[in-house]
């Protein structure tokens, strides 16, 4: 890893919240993701299984927790399975874990190799009653390949037809929604190196460069900086392309006038930042850009104002959509008419602002939360109101990632520039 040790305890506190809801006499059992074939003989590079990391540390392919509380031995309790070291594999792919090496980590002292690991678990299934396995349940699911979570579910009720099944997937939804301080110290630190990375952008953006220069550029501040890389794939949209939502492309010439939509963000210890500005190329934003971007600021601080500990989602989407609809009559998007015959579904609002306006974050950029409940107090959001005009060949969004408290939140991203003067400022003075 290139991130800096994280403190154990974040892990040891997370796996007590989770087996504070497990049922009496149950085993939870928690599996890594598969390693994925690319062509030939390689692989893409290895992504954990976001809960076995949020409950373990563990990065390292091919390993399993186990928590079984109720075990009478006591050493039994919290399990971790790795691969053996392997001399001869080792000297291909590289080092692997040490017991001690996975106890620093994950504060769980007893590890057992995969390759003993079967009979152990086996005397643990007997002595169970019920058993949570996880599955994902992210709502923006949109592959059904069949991966290891849903393979290892079927060995499970075959090998053990009459123990009775639990979702860990709704109790994992509700703790890891909730961030604790020492997680958010993580996030803080994938912010701070996102930061900086964006300061540097800023003296670096003129016209004539291209998309993929300012990508190139954004690897080198998350690496330079022990980042593990990018916590997404970069948006870096300059001009009409900036109304795609999800362009990463990057190929395109940066041109004097255009704006520079880029939405980015570093990973650091398994944590994710998420930032959006949108910057004029040549410096100076025009008379134009200047008002529809402080529009879209505006939208942005008003978000932010009321996503408080109570309000649903769906509330709060519903205000953001009532001011935006306000701002888009002010700088000549609507008319007034526009909304008066408005399709409640499909609001007028829409044609310029569509997308949602805030998601959870965390180990994963779109993060497992409820939508339909009231936020509370400990979840983290980004909030990113865009405007998106295609007559005007123009796209704006602004994002800054938000800790929800008792009163109301900490914008983490506070001290990045975001205003239409700091921005020129910051620009100006990099360019000397």
């Amino acid at each position: 890893m290139k991130f800096h040790p994280l403190d154990p305890d974040i892990f040891i506190q997370n796996r007590k919240r989770f087996q504070k809801r497990m049922k009496p006499n149950s085993i939870a059992v928690f599996v890594s993701n598969d390693e994925w074939p690319s062509n030939g003989d390689a692989l893409h590079s290895f992504k954990q299984n976001s809960d076995l990391y949020w409950l373990t540390g563990i990065t390292q392919e091919d390993s399993t927790l186990m928590l079984f509380p109720n075990h009478p031995d006591p050493k039994m309790h919290e399990v971790l399975v790795l691969t053996r070291p392997n001399e001869m594999k080792e000297k291909w792919d590289g080092k692997r874990l040490r017991a001690s090496e996975a106890t620093a980590i994950s504060g769980i002292s007893t590890v057992i190799w995969s390759d003993s690991w079967e009979p152990v678990f086996q005397t643990c299934m007997h002595l169970a009653d019920n058993i949570y396995l996880d599955s994902n349940e992210n709502d923006r699911k949109a592959s059904w390949i069949v991966t290891r979570e849903y393979r290892f579910i079927e060995e499970m009720k075959r090998k053990y037809p009459l123990h009775e099944y639990m979702r860990a997937a709704p109790v994992m939804r509700d703790l890891r929604a909730i961030k604790q301080p020492k997680e958010i110290e993580v996030v803080k630190e994938a912010i701070a190196i996102t930061e900086a990375t964006f300061r540097d952008l800023l003296g670096l953006i003129r016209p004539g460069i291209f998309e993929y220069e300012i990508e190139a550029a954004i690897y080198f501040g998350f690496l330079s900086r022990r980042a593990t890389g990018p916590a997404y794939g970069s948006i870096i949209a300059s001009g009409d392309r900036a109304r795609t939502l999800h362009y990463v492309s990057n190929n395109q010439e940066c041109k004097d006038g255009e704006l520079l939509l880029m939405d980015f963000g570093a990973e650091y210890g398994g944590y994710c930042a998420d930032l959006t500005r949108t910057i004029p190329v040549n410096g100076k934003f025009s008379k134009r850009q200047k008002e529809v971007y402080n529009a879209c600021l505006h939208l942005h601080d008003y978000a932010k104002s009321i996503l408080k500990p109570g309000i649903s989602v769906v509330d709060y989407t519903e205000k953001v959509g009532d001011e935006a609809t306000k701002q888009f009559i002010k700088i000549g998007l609507l008319q007034k008419s526009d909304v008066k015959n408005e399709d409640p579904n499909n609001r007028a609002y829409r044609k310029y602002l569509y997308h949602g306006i805030s998601h959870h974050l965390g180990i994963d950029v779109h993060d497992v939360g409820t939508r339909t409940e009231p936020v509370q107090a400990g979840m983290l959001f980004t909030v990113e109101p865009g405007i998106y005009i295609e007559e005007e060949q123009m796209g704006i969004r602004i994002e800054n990632n938000i800790w929800l408290t008792k009163t109301g939140h900490i914008d983490l991203m506070k001290s990045i520039p975001i205003t239409v003067e700091e921005i020129e400022a910051c620009m100006k003075k990099g360019r000397k």
